[in-house]
C-alpha cells in the first residue's frame, strides 16, 4: 500500500461517516476487513509513521486550545483525529499547527479531536481477518519528548503567545 492508498482510505471513510469520529473508526474497519492481512498492516505502517510524526509540542499546544486542556491521553487521541482529518489537514498543521486556525470550519470538543478508536482499527481489523494479534510493525518508537521548543500546554498564556491565530479563534 502506499500512501496516495492510505490517504484514500482514510478520505472515503471519513467522508462516508460525516465527521462523526466513531462511524468514521466503524466505517475505517469495515474498509480494512477488505484488504489481505499484509495490506492492513501496511495501512498500520503509514498511520503509526503520521501518528509518530505528530509528535510535537506545537501540536499538543493546537490540541490543548481546540479542546481546553489536554494531557497525555486526550493528545494521543487528538493525533489519531488529525490524520483522520485527511492529508491536507494533517500535513499543514505538522508543518505549522497555526493552520488549524483557517483550515478548520468549526470545532466541537464535545465531537472532535478525539480519534482514539481510529487508532486501534487496524489492529482490529487484522485480529478480524487473522485472529491474531498484529505483529511489531517494525516502527521506530516516536522520542521520549515531543519535537520542537516545549511549552507548558496548561499555561493559557503560552498558548496564546505559541498560537496566537489559533487562540484567538478557539481558545478560552
Amino acid at each position: 500500500m502506499d500512501e496516495t492508498e492510505f490517504w484514500e482510505i482514510i478520505d472515503t471513510t471519513r467522508e462516508a461517516a460525516e465527521g462523526d469520529p466513531e462511524d468514521h473508526a466503524e466505517l475505517l474497519v469495515e474498509r480494512l476487513l477488505q484488504l489481505d492481512p499484509d495490506s492492513v498492516l501496511d495501512f498500520a505502517r503509514h498511520f503509526e509513521a503520521r501518528y509518530n510524526r505528530a509528535y510535537r509540542w506545537d501540536l499538543w499546544a493546537a490540541a490543548a486550545v481546540l479542546l481546553g486542556g489536554a494531557g497525555d491521553d486526550a493528545f494521543d487521541y487528538f493525533r489519531c483525529w488529525l490524520i483522520g482529518q485527511g492529508r491536507e489537514l494533517y500535513e499543514g498543521a505538522v508543518h505549522d499547527a497555526e493552520s488549524l486556525a483557517e483550515h478548520l470550519d468549526d470545532f466541537d470538543p464535545e465531537i472532535d479531536g478525539d480519534g482514539e478508536e481510529l487508532g486501534y482499527a487496524a489492529d482490529e481489523a487484522y485480529e478480524q481477518l487473522t485472529g491474531t494479534v498484529a505483529p511489531d510493525l517494525g516502527i521506530a518508537a516516536p522520542p521520549p519528548e515531543p519535537e520542537g521548543t516545549p511549552l507548558d500546554v496548561d499555561d493559557d498564556a503560552a498558548l496564546t503567545e505559541r498560537l496566537p491565530r489559533l487562540w484567538d479563534r478557539f481558545g478560552g
